[in-house]
């Protein structure tokens, strides 16, 4: 059996997370596929996979095969298309990061007109509200917020950038103390996200200072999802800190204000990232080109919207 081939189905049924599920995105039987994960095993001499008859879960050695897989699997589909050359159509699986909200409101409908355009083009969208690796976890690209680490990966800025902001619903802050500084939030009733700080937020320095501001508290209601946090905070629960775009439609209609504008860290930048050398890939290229006016003409409406706004 050819290894390389095991290899791609044993990254299918890592991403499909079962073997029923590899065996329909690879179009071959489940037996098919049991048989190429055995032989990749025997030919490892280690277990990689833990079955169960509906969960697959990587063994820790099979963690670090998968993530050597990737890598061979990607060098190997770059040396295709380097040989094809720029005449080569868009084909084949691509695989995008983003945060949650915005994947689902501004990235996924931009990835369906590409898709309409580039049958031969799938796509897997993980909307996700951690750090995504992208070598390790075989993404293409990915929509980051935030200044950037990595200088490995290629970057393409799409501006619009993105403010931290804190709000409450009207309501609340009619019924509570008012909020000049930062340090009032600690007289406050805070609904924590867990990516924007569980006992604490920071705070650009005051007037005539050089030291960032922190704020501990004790979070009244703690959620990590966005929107259940910007609903919660429009019930009148407490105040939350989240992105300007994930709260700009309450803010629009009124059912949150935002406060300590004066006190926010400067903007983040917004990239789209790929790992070195996939720029090179066709379907990469061609959604980069494709996606990137489109979503820079979406995040100058958000900032001009924030403008307005906030």
């Amino acid at each position: 059996m050819d290894r390389i081939d095991a290899m791609k189905v044993f990254i299918a049924a890592i991403d499909e997370g079962s073997l029923a599920g590899a065996a329909r995105q690879l179009k071959r039987s489940p037996t098919a596929v049991s048989r190429a994960l055995s032989f990749l095993e025997a030919h490892v001499g280690m277990e990689l996979l833990h079955r169960t008859t509906r969960t697959l879960k990587l063994s820790e050695a099979g963690q670090r095969y998968a993530a050597a897989c990737r890598r061979v699997l990607i060098d190997l589909e770059e040396a295709d298309m380097l040989v094809g050359g720029e005449r080569a159509a868009p084909r084949g699986m691509l695989t995008i990061s983003s945060p949650p909200v915005f994947g689902e409101e501004v990235l996924r409908p931009i990835l369906d007109a590409f898709l309409d355009l580039h049958p031969a083009v799938s796509a897997r969208l993980l909307m996700l509200d951690r750090f995504v690796n992208l070598v390790d976890e075989g993404v293409d690209l990915a929509l980051r917020i935030g200044h950037l680490q990595d200088s490995s990966h290629v970057s393409t800025r799409l501006g619009g950038d993105v403010r931290r902001v804190v709000v409450a619903s009207p309501r609340y802050l009619a019924e509570n103390a008012h909020i000049e500084e930062p340090a009032d939030l600690a007289k406050h009733k805070i609904v924590a996200f867990s990516n924007f700080g569980l006992d604490s937020w920071g705070f650009a320095p005051g007037p005539g200072s050089s030291i960032p501001r922190t704020v501990h508290f004790t979070p009244r209601f703690i959620v990590n999802n966005v929107r259940a946090a910007a609903a919660s905070a429009a019930a009148g629960i407490g105040l939350t800190r989240l992105y300007s775009y994930h709260v700009a439609e309450y803010v629009r209609d009124g059912r949150l204000k935002i406060v300590l504008a004066n006190a926010e860290h400067p903007p983040l930048p917004v990239h789209l990232l790929a790992p070195h050398g996939r720029m090179s890939v066709p379907k990469v290229r061609a959604f980069v080109d494709f996606a990137a006016p489109r979503l820079r003409k979406e995040f100058s409406r958000l900032a001009a919207e924030a403008g307005i706004l906030f």
